[in-house]
C-alpha cells in the first residue's frame, strides 16, 4: 500500500506539481473504478474529489453488466458495472485514491433510491496489476469457447508489463443485491457489449447469477 501510494503520489502534473500536492496520499484507499464511476462527466455530476486515475489491467476477473437498472437521470435507465470471474481473461480499466469517507460516498452513489445494492468488496481472487499500455485489447468474443457449460479463453494472456497489487488493499464496488447478468449461462463481458447493445438485445431474456457464486471475496 504505501508503494502504490508513493508511485501515485510522484506523478507530476504540466504545471511541475505532484498529485501528493493535490491530495494527502496517506489518507487515500485504492478503490476499482469502471462504468459510470470512470466517467469524468459522471465523477463531475456527483461532485467526486480530485481523484488520480491510474490505469490497470484485470486478469482472470471481468467487467460485467449488473442484473439491475438505474433510472435516475434516464428511462428506462443505465446498467452499472460490476466484477466477476472469468479464468484466462485480461482487460484494462482503472483504479483511483480516495479518502474513506468519500469513497463511502461515491459507492453508495450507485445505490440511487436501493440501499445497499453495492458494497465496496476486497477480492479474493483474480489479479489486478498496474498497466502501461493503454491500447492493450482484451479478447475478442470469437476467441472465447463455449460448450454449453464451461467458457474458457483461447489466446494466451500477454506478457505482464507492470506489478500485480495486493488484493486485499483494494477496494471493488460489487453488485450484491443480485449480481450480473446470466446469458443462458454466459457473463456479457462489457468489452464485448455498449451498454445499449446489452439492454436493447440481451437483457430480460434471461436471468441472473448470484454474485456470491460469481465472485470470492475476503
Amino acid at each position: 500500500m504505501s508503494e502504490l501510494r508513493e508511485f501515485i503520489g510522484e506523478h507530476t502534473f504540466e504545471d511541475g506539481s505532484k498529485v501528493s500536492d493535490q491530495i494527502d496520499v496517506l489518507k487515500c484507499r485504492p478503490l476499482l473504478i469502471a462504468g459510470e464511476l470512470a466517467n469524468p462527466y459522471r465523477l463531475c455530476d456527483i461532485a467526486a474529489p480530485k481523484m488520480p486515475i491510474i490505469p490497470v489491467r484485470l486478469e482472470n476477473i471481468c467487467r460485467t453488466w449488473a442484473d439491475n437498472l438505474d433510472a435516475r437521470d434516464i428511462s428506462p435507465g443505465i446498467h452499472h458495472v460490476t466484477i466477476v470471474r472469468s479464468p484466462g481473461w485480461w482487460e484494462n480499466t482503472f483504479i483511483t485514491l480516495l479518502e474513506p469517507s468519500e469513497m463511502k460516498r461515491i459507492v453508495q452513489w450507485l445505490d440511487g433510491s436501493h440501499a445497499n445494492t453495492w458494497a465496496p468488496k476486497r477480492l479474493a481472487e483474480g489479479i489486478i496489476r498496474l498497466e502501461s499500455d493503454l491500447e492493450l485489447m482484451p479478447p475478442s468474443f470469437e476467441q472465447l469457447s463455449w460448450d454449453g457449460v464451461e467458457e474458457k479463453v483461447i489466446p494466451e494472456m500477454p506478457k505482464a508489463n507492470g506489478p500485480a497489487l495486493d488484493l486485499a488493499t483494494i477496494m471493488v464496488p460489487i453488485n450484491t443485491r443480485i449480481g450480473c447478468y446470466n446469458s443462458r449461462g454466459r457473463v456479457n463481458r462489457c468489452s464485448h457489449f455498449a451498454q445499449t447493445e446489452f439492454h436493447e438485445n440481451m437483457f430480460r431474456r434471461g436471468s441472473s447469477f448470484k454474485w456470491s457464486d460469481m465472485i470470492n471475496c475476503l
